[in-house]
């Protein structure tokens, strides 16, 4: 469960404070599908970073499973990130000196239990079954955003923090990528937070919610 109580986060811009997220609760059970969309600046993109322990709050907490993980050491926040969470950007940033499957297996150079077989399983899975030897270059833009979320599953993380994952791609592929994220939530009972401005793409999360000015709520 991912249960966030009153998390706060300002930033100094141009000699004045401006406050990124104000105050954010909300409860998340095990497997359920959420999407925050607002417009840009209204905070999303900061409340996933802090979620993922990436962006220290400067009030509130963020409990998965029961525990503040921002009681945890730097050390710990980034064997967390490791062994629970995984994130998918709008950009794929794939090494180019690595083939398609190395690069899905990357994480597992820092701890996890990912195997070859399984990244071939995970690109099969997104579309790209034969194309584990190719490099980043030989692939189209869509197809790289398909390797980085294959790498995302790769260590069997139980949240799945994604941030415009689609937002770079065509429509095709942008339902292709909807898809897999819908049947490894229905699946394998991952449970994702999608932040997107695309309200269509939001509607198909089982819980919705917007953000304005840094303040978020569930909409009904």
């Amino acid at each position: 469960m991912i249960e966030l109580k009153g998390l706060t986060k300002a930033y100094c811009s141009s000699g004045q404070e401006v406050k990124a997220v104000q105050n954010a609760a909300f409860t998340l059970h095990d497997g359920e599908f959420a999407s925050i969309v607002g417009h840009s600046g209204s905070g999303k993109s900061t409340l996933l970073s802090i979620i993922g322990g990436l962006t220290r709050p400067d009030a509130g907490a963020v409990l998965i499973d029961g525990e503040n993980i921002w009681d945890r050491s730097d050390r710990e926040l980034a064997a967390l990130r490791n062994e629970k969470l995984a994130f998918v950007y709008q950009f794929s940033s794939l090494l180019p000196t690595l083939t398609a499957g190395e690069n899905v297996l990357l994480p597992t150079a820092f701890g996890g239990k990912g195997t070859p077989a399984d990244a071939l399983i995970l690109l099969e899975l997104v579309g790209l079954g034969g194309k584990a030897e190719r490099y980043p270059a030989e692939l189209s833009g869509g197809e790289q955003q398909r390797v980085a979320i294959a790498r995302a599953f790769i260590n069997s993380p139980k949240i799945i923090l994604a941030d415009e994952p689609t937002g770079d791609l065509d429509e095709e592929t942008e339902t292709a990528v909807m898809d897999f994220f819908e049947t490894a939530n229905r699946e394998r009972k991952v449970t994702i937070i999608m932040v997107t401005h695309n309200t269509d793409l939001a509607k198909r999360a089982s819980r919705k919610f917007r953000m304005k000015h840094g303040m978020i709520e569930e909409l009904k």
